[in-house]
Formats: C-alpha cells, structure tokens, sequence
C-alpha cells in the first residue's frame, strides 16, 4: 500500500513498589507504561509517551495520532475503540483498522458481497446506541475474518472506514498490527529495560527515553551496514566490540567473512621482579 501504516498500543514495565511508590498500579503492584505508536513500514517508533500504569490505552489515543495526516492508516486494538476518537480520525481523512468491542450494539444496513472463503461476513453497519450514534453518526463496515495466529485459525470481527479496501485487505492490515507486539518484546530483550538503576519518576522515564534512542541508533547501523542476520545478534556484536578501538560499521559490513577485522593486540609491560627473570612480551586477548 502507498500509504503510511501506523499501529498504536502500550507495554507495561513492572516495577518494585517498595521503592517505586509513585507508579502504584494496584494494591500490591507498581508500573510504568510506554505508550507508542510505530511505523510498520520501517519498525521505527513515531511517537511515545511514558508515564505510570494508572491511565487506559484511550486516554493516551489523541495524543498518539495527533501527527497522522491525510491519507495514513491507524491499526489498533479493541482498547482503542473509542467512537469519538475514531469519528475524529475519520474527519481528518484518516483511515483505521481495530477490533471490534464485544458490547458494541449496531444496526446493519446491507450485507456486502465476498467470495473469499476465510471471510465470514462483510457488512456495513451503523451504530444504535443513541450515546454511540451520537458520537460516531456515520456508517463503518464490519468484518468478520478467519485469521491465522500462532498456527490456529481463529475467528475475528474488525471495523473500519474505509469501504474501497477488499475484506481479506482488512484482515491482513490488523494481521500487520502485531508487528508493534514484536517490537515491544525486542525492545525489552536487547535493552534490558526491566531493571531500572534510579527510583523516581523522572529517572524511569530518562531510562526508557535513552533505550527508545538506542534502539534508533541500533536499527541505523542495521540500514547502514546492510546487515541481513538477526537484529538480536546485532545487538549481541555490537555490545561486546562497542569498548575496542575498531571502526564498528566497518566490522558490521565485514561480520561472517574472512576478511573481518582483527581483534587488536595490546602488549604487556615487561615485568621486573627481584629474584626472577625478565619476563617475556606476550600478546593479550
């Protein structure tokens, strides 16, 4: 698709309530949540906002979709559906893709043609719940997919704005969502963002705002190097080669061949003990 594709959500980092009070999330539990939205296209994060636990995925909706334009695409899932959010982002032209709520109460006004026999329906509803329909007056197209998760088919129902997209488009759009539940796991596993060296607020979230810039000098030497291997062994070199004195593109371009760059060789001091030799020079490492 030549549009850009966005999908929004939260991870929650656990945090040790003994010494993190601010970030109480439930009787005996403390939290911060990182708020982001990410480019599927590059895998690069847009926009974050890191704060404590307390506060739903919608109430952070606006502030993350404030930069969509004209034309971009919004995956998200059913935490989001918020009809006035979503009447909002249809106004600004922009189109979304989510699951549906399950308390969700509509009246369908026609029943649109498939022959796609992983789709279950296609229908174009309008809300009518006298709250809903005010808050979203216009008609959303509701689909119900087979979709493929974890090697089982699973059946799922999305709404959308947008009536031009075919049913299977839809579903391999939300399919494409998870891709920010991939980030967030990679993010955490390389950045080691579960143990926090500073107890306040403002030191958690310096923490997690220098992981974020990282992980974007991370994925530019991924872009620059052409690296093709995992992004985890990525990581992996350049943690143990980023304290020697070698150019670390250079080893990144040359990583797997013959002609990699070598280990650098630090010669000993010579050594005087009394009642002993000179001992001889020797490489090290």
């Amino acid at each position: 698709m030549k549009r850009d594709i966005f999908a929004i959500d939260s991870t929650t980092l656990k945090l040790s309530l003994d010494c993190i009070d601010w970030a109480r999330h439930r009787r005996r539990k403390a939290a911060a949540k990182t708020h982001m939205r990410l480019n599927v296209g590059t895998m690069l994060p847009a926009f974050a906002v890191v704060e404590d636990a307390a506060h739903h995925d919608s109430k952070r909706a606006d502030a993350l979709c404030e930069g969509l334009k004209d034309g971009d695409v919004l995956l998200a899932d059913r935490a989001y559906v918020d009809l006035g959010f979503l009447h909002g982002l249809s106004r600004r032209g922009v189109f979304f893709v989510l699951r549906e709520k399950e308390n969700m109460v509509f009246e369908t006004l026609e029943k649109r043609c498939h022959k796609d026999p992983r789709i279950l329906a296609d229908e174009t509803v309008l809300m009518s719940r006298k709250g809903s329909a005010e808050k979203y007056p216009e008609a959303l197209r509701r689909i119900t997919a087979v979709v493929e998760v974890d090697g089982r088919d699973i059946q799922m129902t999305f709404i959308t704005n947008s009536f031009d997209w075919s049913p299977r488009t839809v579903a391999e759009l939300y399919k494409a969502r998870w891709a920010i539940e991939i980030f967030f796991k990679e993010l955490k596993q390389t950045l080691q963002l579960a143990d926090f060296v500073g107890y306040n607020e403002r030191a958690v979230r310096w923490q997690v705002w220098i992981g974020l810039l990282a992980h974007l000098l991370l994925r530019f030497l991924k872009h620059v190097s052409k690296w093709g291997l995992s992004f985890s062994r990525l990581v992996g070199t350049v943690r143990s080669a980023v304290w020697m004195k070698i150019d670390l593109l250079e080893t990144l371009l040359l990583y797997g061949t013959a002609g990699g760059p070598k280990r650098p060789v630090i010669i000993e001091k010579q050594l005087y003990f009394q009642g002993f030799e000179r001992f001889s020079s020797r490489p090290v490492g």
